[in-house]
């Protein structure tokens, strides 16, 4: 015998919670103490066979020892009566059902009674046998448990505690619906980098190659998928230790399900930046919505709470909550207060949110610079761009390293845009001195000049000397308006970065 497990004295061979002496076996350090004491009954334990006419020493893989032991652990079960799922008359009752499903160290049931100490059967039954409510069958209840474990482990979404699982009951892949556009497409069976072949901002063909690439992932799904197959989106979490409850749950057929997250990745897709080789055209995903709206250091509980709050905008196709959007759009002003990357990847999420709240409310966006849309805060948007541009290019032509006052004004420019576009202006006097004195930033400045001029003219003259606050509309503008000019005809243009932290 290997002596894992440990036997009190005495002839009820009851296993030991606590070790007498001062050197405790190995089991012993594992476990987990609970009230001074260990349940060895809590530790899994794999063990061999070897028999001399049988090479498989696992037992674990040996299926007639399963239903062996199936069938002698449910003749022992005592309480027998109607399972509600199967409908048979003489099953053999579950009274306690297991727990460890969402990871090995999970101690919270999804059905549980308890026990006949402290908190006892309060309410309208009283009794845990079933025989007053519904009945569960032990081996329905095995399984049941055992698949979602399976499912979990296989292919949830995971944070902390919280679980969000979904599955074809065909067994059929699904896409995943809590990933961005770019991990939907590849984890389709799309072998091309997007970001490598130059679709990294709004290109010409306006996301036009990605949006096709998702298109053709979602064919693939569609291919295997049954319209009339059964999709089940369930999800999990636990307040306490011990008690586990399903937080959401849908049922839905094939059809439905991939059209609802066809739309949540055509409405909310925007050129979105989360690095250097992650660059794509689409939707983000709902733990980087969750980051974009309140910082990357939330805590668990938050991101848990946002999260379950976007699987209707997914799930239900739902417009996304207005603090959301408003909450991006903040984050996104505050340029200066976020590293680049950072600022970066929330602008693109912040843009992505509200033209699909946009689009929710019956007003539609471009992806594309639209010069023809004359809303105040979509121009200031493009004036902030321009100003930026320019003296961007003369801090580089220069050889300087600093932010632009067009950046480091952002925020103000968004709570008062009228009086902030005066300093913004003022600042750009010595960029346009500098320019002006070259051939090179001569030409430049002259195109940007003709530029400013022509934003300025789509103003109505109370809109742009009103000094109230912008929408996230603005970023829109700036966003637009930035990729317009680093895609310019001119080889000036085409070299105009954004300057890098």
């Amino acid at each position: 015998m290997e002596k894992v497990l440990h036997l009190g004295p005495g002839p009820d061979g009851k296993l030991l919670t606590t070790w007498p002496g001062e050197d405790p076996p190995e089991i012993f350090r594992l476990l987990t103490a609970k009230d001074g004491k260990r349940d060895q009954g809590d530790a899994f334990i794999r063990w061999q066979v070897w028999l001399p006419d049988d090479p498989n020493t696992a037992v674990w893989t040996d299926r007639s020892l399963q239903d062996a032991w199936s069938g002698f652990d449910a003749a022992s079960k005592a309480v027998k009566g109607v399972c509600m799922v199967t409908g048979d008359n003489e099953a053999s009752l579950a009274l306690s059902h297991p727990k460890r499903v969402r990871h090995a160290g999970d101690g919270a049931k999804l059905v549980s009674a308890n026990d006949d100490q402290g908190y006892t059967f309060r309410g309208r039954f009283t009794d845990k046998e079933g025989q007053q409510a519904c009945g569960v069958g032990y081996e329905v209840t095995q399984k049941a448990h055992n698949a979602l474990r399976w499912l979990i482990a296989r292919q949830a979404y995971k944070s902390g505690e919280q679980v969000i699982v979904a599955w074809a009951v065909a067994g059929k892949p699904i896409p995943d619906p809590w990933k961005d556009t770019l991990a939907l497409i590849l984890g389709s069976g799309e072998t091309a980098n997007i970001a490598a072949q130059g679709e990294t901002e709004l290109s010409g063909d306006v996301g036009q190659s990605c949006a096709l690439r998702f298109k053709q992932a979602m064919k693939g799904y569609r291919a295997k998928l049954d319209p009339s197959d059964d999709i089940v989106v369930m999800g999990l979490d636990s307040a306490t230790p011990g008690r586990m409850a399903i937080t959401f749950y849908r049922e839905l057929k094939g059809s439905e399900f991939l059209d609802r997250v066809e739309r949540w990745h055509e409405q909310y897709a925007w050129a979105q930046n989360f690095g250097k080789n992650t660059k794509f055209v689409g939707a983000p995903a709902s733990r980087d919505i969750a980051e974009a709206a309140y910082g990357m250091r939330l805590d668990d509980k938050l991101r848990k709470a946002t999260v379950e709050r976007l699987l209707p905008c997914i799930i239900d196709g739902q417009a996304v909550p207005i603090d959301l959007v408003l909450s991006t759009g903040r984050r996104a002003s505050n340029r200066i207060g976020l590293d680049h990357w950072e600022w970066e990847k929330c602008l693109g999420i912040a843009c992505a949110l509200f033209r699909g709240y946009s689009k929710s409310q019956g007003k539609e966006y471009q992806m594309a610079l639209e010069e023809d849309r004359t809303t105040r805060d979509y121009l200031y948007g493009r004036l902030l761009a321009v100003a930026d541009n320019i003296e961007g290019f003369a801090l580089r032509q220069a050889d300087e390293k600093r932010d632009t006052t067009a950046a480091r004004l952002m925020q103000r420019f968004a709570d008062r845009p009228f009086s902030t576009w005066r300093s913004i202006e003022l600042a750009l006097t010595p960029s346009k001195s500098r320019l002006g004195a070259s051939e090179k930033g001569a030409g430049f400045l002259w195109k940007r000049k003709e530029l400013l001029d022509k934003i300025n003219d789509q103003f109505q003259s109370d809109e742009f000397i009103s000094d109230r606050a912008l929408s996230a509309e603005f970023l829109l503008g700036y966003h637009c308006q930035r990729a317009a000019l680093l895609r310019g005809a001119d080889p000036v243009a085409n070299n105009d970065q954004p300057i890098t932290e």
